[in-house]
């Protein structure tokens, strides 16, 4: 039925808050009536060419708690979050005759997979319906950055000393104000269950370095209780290679993949902890991975579909193998060397890593047993809770030495496993047996 006054719809995505979300916040400047929507794509829950589906069950499950949370603090906001499953394409058109869209807003993506998607929708759309993109999803704004997007440097240090030196970080948007109660529609729609996207529902293992739940508000709580509660921010930079237990890292990374808070926010509650307390190197170093992990979309926004290429960005050529029993070997946490397989089964078992054991078990794949990286890349999209695209390629391709690693490194992962892991305390636990 034909609304009297049109509505604004945002289009949620990878961009799971009301809080700091550009795409909302514009949309509410715009229009009393706002309607929000997501899809859970089932393109997304398919089964890959290697056996395991593009989304398991980990990321399925933090996914629907994200979305749950959103739907909540939409509803406070008298928005209405439409949940489907289903292509975006065939969803989203109907939306805007039902409820007489005036403009789509939604986070600027530019990988292959999403920006043909956006095309999909708007091909299905009326012309005269605007879509208003945002970029929403960086520490650095691409329209602050001091360097031209062609002109990013290769090298890290380059790129971050020049955004250091020359661009601040923008302020929170905040939260937008409340649509009158008549904007909510009459019925809501449920959230997916695991079953209805395919799965089984399971418990958390309780071994687990990342027993948290999605969502914004536990993004929040999360943020508050490392930095300001625990205070273990001030030490951030001596345990961030820690491997076990909740506090040796933030772990904001799965809200961060998913939105459900932003760099910014991370940004200056950093800021106020160095304002009210103390700054030191571990401060320093939360900012430092925050500017790795923009780097990383800044290398895919130059770059594009070269980095899901064997070559990569560098274009380089090795022999590489794509035998399925070897990959297989390694997916299971069967190779030769227990460090890589405790940290593999870990995966298996929880859909966490931590980055010291990513580090090792990449390297491992793509340099000892020289399997086509893209293969591991694509295992970690469809496990890991905090899969990012253009971290999860950008630091596949790194490790693999067709990346932006200009000393191209390959770890020894014994040295690693006796200095990270020298009681074979985290090897124990996963493996089951006594290793020492």
């Amino acid at each position: 039925m034909q609304q009297e006054e049109p509505y604004g719809l945002v289009w949620f995505r990878n961009d799971l808050r009301v809080t700091d979300q550009s795409a909302l916040q514009a949309a509410r400047a715009r229009h009393d009536r706002i309607l929000g929507v997501y899809c859970f794509d089932p393109r997304h829950f398919e089964q890959t060419s290697y056996g395991f589906r593009k989304t398991e069950k980990y990321r399925a499950k933090f996914l629907s708690e994200c979305v749950a949370e959103l739907q909540d603090a939409l509803f406070n906001l008298n928005i209405s979050l439409i949940v489907n499953i289903g292509k975006p394409e065939d969803i989203i058109p109907g939306l805007t005759t039902e409820y007489a869209i005036a403009g789509v807003y939604c986070q600027k993506e530019w990988t292959q997979e999403e920006r043909h998607v956006l095309e999909q929708v708007k091909a299905s759309m009326p012309e005269q319906i605007p879509f208003h993109e945002y970029y929403d999803q960086f520490l650095f704004h691409p329209e602050d950055c001091p360097i031209a997007i062609p002109e990013i440097p290769e090298v890290f240090t380059t790129f971050r000393k020049s955004c250091e030196k020359y661009t601040a970080v923008r302020a929170e948007v905040g939260k937008p104000q409340q649509c009158v109660p008549e904007n909510l529609l009459h019925e809501t729609t449920d959230i997916p269950t695991l079953e209805d996207l395919g799965f089984e529902s399971f418990e958390i293992d309780t071994r687990s370095a990342f027993p948290f739940k999605g969502g914004e508000i536990q993004a929040t709580n999360r943020l508050i209780e490392y930095v300001f509660t625990t205070m273990k921010l001030g030490c951030y930079k001596k345990t961030r290679n820690g491997l076990q237990g909740t506090n040796y890292s933030s772990k904001f990374s799965p809200w961060l993949a998913l939105g459900c808070i932003s760099p910014r926010q991370i940004y200056w509650a950093v800021k106020r902890f160095e304002k009210e307390h103390y700054k030191n190197q571990s401060t320093y170093w939360m900012v430092f991975e925050l500017i790795w992990r923009d780097y990383f979309k800044y290398i895919s926004l130059k770059h594009g579909n070269r980095i899901f290429q064997l070559g990569g960005i560098l274009n380089k050529s090795y022999d590489w193998q794509s035998s399925m029993a070897t990959f297989k070997k390694w997916i299971e946490g069967a190779t030769s060397e227990p460090f890589v397989n405790a940290n593999m089964i870990e995966l298996k078992s929880t859909g966490w890593m931590s980055n010291r054991g990513r580090q090792n078990v990449a390297s491992y794949l793509a340099k000892e047993m020289k399997v086509d990286w893209r293969m591991g890349a694509a295992y970690f999209e469809s496990m890991l809770i905090d899969y990012d695209v253009h971290s999860n390629y950008g630091n596949w391709m790194y490790v693999a030495g067709v990346g932006n690693d200009p000393r191209d490194r390959k770890f020894n992962v014994r040295l690693q496993a006796k200095r990270y892991d020298p009681a074979g305390t985290h090897q124990n636990q996963w493996l089951q047996k006594s290793l020492f």
